[in-house]
């Protein structure tokens, strides 16, 4: 098929319910993309920071191919050797206290199934959520999330046991909580309310409210988990362990999949039945995961997105402080945010046209989440396409 016939096709049949780029992506390689028509793209989206180890990583394709040929899917109520590989490579990385798991195949499902463990296990029904907070767009973690772009259509569907307050503000969680609290629900990083990094001291003073309160807290690391942020887990950077944590996007290295792990009594509070998933766990995900485990530890992918994180952010602070179309640049790792004074939507399509995917987060933060495997040298390209770009937007609006 050519480009205009995948277009057509797309537009005819899927529904219209993503943001579409006038780019037909077929291959990629690493951080490298290729549009249909050959043309070469350096990608800093990796699909909603998906591709974490890159594209195509050959270990990930590898552990496909082979267990392709051996076992695609089997039901969790059957054991399996490629799941229960999996669940050990999770035990050695994820925090100790953390020791039970739930598979899936998506971060939204892994917050479904923290929010219900939340509830069964405390008896409770009132969850407390964060203002810019994203979760996913399922009914329950459509509930937990704060945009009304999102809530706005369903808000008699949404479950009105949820309230929401100030990311950042510890005393505003403490007074949110009543009797009936359940749990509270936090990004250490939101990242599509901006990549807003939590404070100094907030996700210490959370984790004792909710000690105190008897209230579970649950992290929220599909976006961050897995050394996007510098460390394996975004709460590692504050030494702080909460009840739960949701992860997915970068755990298969492109397959679905996701996991809510807990810890013990939380999880095994849910009964056989109450909770499952047809596709958790099947052998082809996990095979995909435990390679891209490998990849993150072999290849010391964490300690490389600090690096080039800490590197690639000081050039992006000298691009704030030449424009005066840009306010701020924030994260950790590299998950970067580059906020704007303007819309930036023009900034991302010039962008694709000189070969450089963004990503964004709301109308005016341009986000970068590239594959962790990226060179510093593609990133200083990225930042040489999007200067000029940037400094047109700085004659554009000399006013504001």
């Amino acid at each position: 098929m050519n480009e205009a016939q995948i277009k057509a096709s797309e537009d005819a049949y899927l529904a219209r319910v993503y943001q579409k780029f006038p780019v037909t992506i077929v291959k990629g390689k690493g951080a490298t993309v290729w549009d249909v028509n050959g043309k070469e793209y350096i990608d800093c989206m990796s699909s909603y920071g998906v591709s974490l180890v890159g594209h195509c990583h050959p270990k990930v394709v590898a552990a496909i191919k082979e267990q392709s040929e051996k076992l695609i899917s089997c039901h969790s109520s059957y054991y399996n050797d490629k799941r229960a590989e999996l669940l050990l490579k999770l035990e050695k990385i994820v925090p100790k206290k953390l020791n039970k798991v739930f598979l899936c195949n998506s971060g939204a499902e892994s917050v479904e199934c923290a929010l219900k463990a939340a509830v069964k296990y405390t008896g409770k029904t009132e969850i407390i959520s964060m203002m810019r907070g994203f979760h996913g767009k399922t009914l329950g973690a459509l509930s937990a999330t704060y945009n009304l772009k999102y809530r706005g259509a369903f808000q008699q569907l949404m479950d009105q046991n949820f309230k929401f307050v100030p990311f950042g503000k510890a005393e505003k969680v403490y007074e949110a909580i009543t009797e009936k609290t359940a749990a509270v629900i936090v990004e250490p990083v939101q990242g599509e309310g901006g990549i807003h990094v939590a404070p100094e001291g907030y996700l210490e003073e959370v984790r004792k409210i909710c000690n105190e309160k008897n209230v579970i807290l649950i992290f929220d690391e599909v976006q961050t988990g897995f050394g996007r942020t510098g460390k394996m887990w975004a709460g590692e950077h504050w030494g702080v362990t909460p009840d739960v944590m949701c992860v997915a996007k970068s755990m298969g290295g492109g397959m679905p999949i996701g996991a809510t792990i807990a810890k013990e009594e939380i999880m095994d509070s849910l009964e056989v039945g109450e909770h499952s998933s047809t596709f958790g766990g099947n052998p082809l995900a996990c095979a995909a995961a435990c390679a891209t485990i490998d990849v993150i530890v072999e290849e010391k992918l964490t300690e490389r997105a600090r690096s080039l994180g800490e590197r690639f952010k000081k050039i992006l602070q000298e691009m704030v402080e030449s424009h005066h179309v840009l306010r701020e640049v924030r994260g950790l790792g590299l998950m970067i945010g580059l906020e704007s004074r303007t819309f930036i939507g023009d900034v991302l399509l010039k962008a694709i046209e000189k070969g450089l995917l963004l990503l964004y987060s709301g109308k005016n933060i341009i986000r970068f989440q590239p594959p962790l495997v990226i060179e510093m040298g593609q990133l200083e390209k990225a930042v040489k396409i999007l200067d000029p770009i940037i400094a047109e937007e700085d004659k554009k609006n000399l006013n504001v």
